[in-house]
């Protein structure tokens, strides 16, 4: 297949003796944990199309698994049915981010990805010289233009594409000691871009918020290292990173050195795990105190955050519910493993959380806010947690974000001992590090998904038309920009 540069899907049959010995049969216990090695180790083929995958059932109900003794199969909690291999196959085969993974499919568990997170914490051993290297990655030198192209905030509404226009600007001409310039391939939309385009991410009224006018607007990116200042050591041109200050709508930005985070590599998937991902990582870890064993709600959960909660949730070991509006959101969070998703076209969301879970929700990640935070604090248990970080609902009203009051909130959480947390990502970014490197562990051994909404915009002139489209309900997954499709194609190929 690489030899003829024709990409692909292989699926390798093992069996849960390859991942747990068998005492009676080692011969092919050996043989089937030697399939499941040799899988994982092609996991980097991915970078060439071919994406191989192992499958390990447990005793399947054949003519051949009709010999094992029988109180063996039942102590296992009985046979699978082929139909149950079939299904993990499929998976393996239409999961794209899915490379050297290994399914392990049982009666007791259904579908678990091996390791698991608890194996993996407690056993693998991560090579710190193989990541150092990989997070070095260079990529060619990039030509430094004279002008570039950036999308500027010129007067303040909520309305984006009122508020913005594209600029045609010179670049600023011997970086400064301690700054960087860096090419940025792709950008990540936000609900909160309406809000930082009308102002309401400075302080003070309207008319000292004005005072900033013109600003560079666009929360996060990927890209590559242009060039860097004289004083700065700690990373080189060609290496492939992340942002998050503002101003990322743009062909080129200058960036202080010490606040580019490193990354693998400057894809669309790692842009997902910026504002979308942290806020989800760290939300759940610190207003949320997410433990196992808990009903977890979020809401909007198709959108870019929510598919991070939902996953989160779930490899931390709880029961999750999951709030959408459609067919094909409804299929992306199942395709998530989310236990319950509540489609709002279909049921009402109060009467499904009253029937099917009438003790209440011990955590909920909340981004819609209005009647939705209501319904919300509802179904809120005792001693539960409801963590905001956001209310898009509230953000296109005719006069933009309008603040709402929740009369009686403060006797309603008394009662039932509940917290409500708010949740501002920019106050923790001594976390971001830390939490991107886990996010991106956990994306390339399989156990996350990155779903990006299919639809394509392509430059900073079409960031408008993006932030409207994330807006009207439609998306699905993270609406990203790719600013420079010629780059893109070119990583695509790496």
């Amino acid at each position: 297949m690489r030899s003829q540069k024709k990409p692909g899907v292989i699926i390798n049959i093992g069996s849960v003796a390859g991942l747990y010995p068998m005492s009676y049969e080692p011969v092919y216990s050996g043989t089937k944990g030697g399939v499941v090695m040799f899988t994982r180790s092609l996991a980097p083929l991915k970078r060439h199309g071919i994406r191989v995958n192992v499958l390990c059932p447990e005793f399947v109900q054949t003519n051949m698994g009709e010999q094992v003794n029988r109180i063996l199969v039942d102590a296992l909690g009985g046979f699978l049915k082929v139909e149950d291999v079939v299904n993990g196959t499929f998976e393996l085969i239409e999961d794209e981010s899915k490379a050297g993974a290994c399914l392990w499919i049982s009666k007791r568990k259904g579908k678990v990805y091996w390791p698991t997170s608890e194996e993996e914490k407690n056993y693998l051993v991560y090579s710190s010289k193989s990541k150092r290297k990989l997070a070095k990655n260079r990529f060619r030198s990039i030509q430094t233009p004279e002008f570039f192209e950036k999308m500027v905030v010129h007067t303040l509404s909520h309305n984006f594409r009122n508020a913005t226009r594209l600029e045609r600007v010179r670049l600023r001409l011997p970086i400064e000691p301690h700054s960087s310039l860096v090419k940025i391939i792709y950008a990540g939309v936000n609900a909160s871009d309406v809000n930082f385009s009308s102002g309401r991410y400075f302080s003070g009224n309207a008319k000292e918020a004005a005072a900033h006018l013109p600003f560079d607007v666009g929360f996060e990116a990927v890209g590559i290292v242009a060039s860097v200042g004289d004083s700065v050591k700690h990373i080189q041109v060609g290496t492939p990173v992340a942002l998050m200050t503002f101003g990322s709508y743009a062909e080129f930005m200058l960036v202080p050195a010490k606040r580019l985070l490193p990354v693998p590599r400057p894809d669309p998937e790692v842009v997902a795990m910026l504002t979308s991902g942290l806020t989800a990582s760290i939300a759940l870890e610190k207003a949320g105190q997410m433990t196992s064993g808990q009903v977890v709600l979020v809401t909007a959960a198709a959108g870019g955050t929510g598919q991070f909660a939902v996953q989160l949730a779930k490899l931390a070991g709880n029961k999750v519910v999951a709030t959408c509006g459609g067919e094909s959101k409804s299929a992306l969070l199942a395709s998530l493993g989310v236990d319950r998703v509540i489609n709002y076209r279909n049921e009402k969301i109060i009467d499904v959380l009253k029937k099917e879970f009438p003790r209440g929700v011990d955590i909920i990640y909340e981004s819609v806010g209005g009647k939705m935070f209501d319904l919300c604090l509802k179904a809120l248990a005792v001693h539960g947690r409801l963590i905001v970080i956001g209310m898009i609902s509230q953000y296109q009203g005719e006069d933009g974000w309008k603040p709402q009051n929740y009369t009686g909130l403060c006797e309603k959480i008394l009662s039932k001992s509940q917290t409500v947390a708010g949740f501002f990502l920019i106050q923790y970014a001594h976390l971001w590090q830390a939490h991107l490197e886990k996010l991106f562990d956990l994306y390339a051994s399989g156990k996350l998904k990155v779903s990006l909404d299919p639809k394509k915009f392509v430059g900073v002139a079409s960031v408008a038309d993006a932030v409207e489209y994330l807006h009207s309900g439609r998306s699905i997954g993270k609406v990203v920009v790719c600013i420079d499709p010629s780059y893109s194609q070119t990583l695509a190929k790496l």
